[in-house]
């Protein structure tokens, strides 16, 4: 899958905005270039929500295990949930990590720093995730969307 495709199959979800932090735009620059999805149906990004997944294509402070300093490398992150995460682990979040190296591509694992969150991941998804990773991010969609509405008081 490319960085295309997984913005257009999750803009497609509903009520969706993808922040595409770009120069000018007073994000910081260490941004640029990432994606972040937010469930938001009026079109603005709440700054008290948290993006229920983000597309990433560098390695950040304190995150460089994934190896995304190669060529045309990116990660899809994906905020999972308990269920989910120990669907795809066979742990909980706050189990002890597992010995898979976040680097490999096209595989599900567990966040190299957001694991105990929940959050999942996958580097350079191909065909072998792609249908986990739409399923993934449609049920993390669906878990933004609830609190969506349980703040708004639904």
């Amino acid at each position: 899958m490319t960085i295309d495709e997984i913005i257009d199959f999750v803009g497609g979800l509903g009520g969706v905005l993808a922040v595409r932090p770009a120069p000018g735009d007073g994000s910081p620059e260490i941004s640029w270039g990432d994606v972040f999805f937010y469930h938001s149906p009026d079109g603005t990004a709440a700054t008290t929500t948290q993006p229920f997944a983000t597309i990433v294509t560098k390695d950040y402070p304190g995150d460089a295990s994934s190896r995304l300093d190669r060529p045309g490398a990116f990660r899809v992150n994906v905020a999972a949930g308990r269920e989910e995460f120990v669907r795809w682990t066979g742990r909980t979040p706050q189990g002890p990590a597992g010995e898979e190296d976040p680097g490999v591509a096209d595989t599900v694992m567990a966040h190299p720093v957001y694991g105990s969150a929940g959050w999942l991941a996958v580097v350079d998804p191909g065909l072998r995730t792609e249908g986990a990773l739409r399923e993934l991010l449609r049920h993390a969609h669906r878990l933004a969307r609830a609190r969506h509405e349980r703040r708004r008081g639904r």
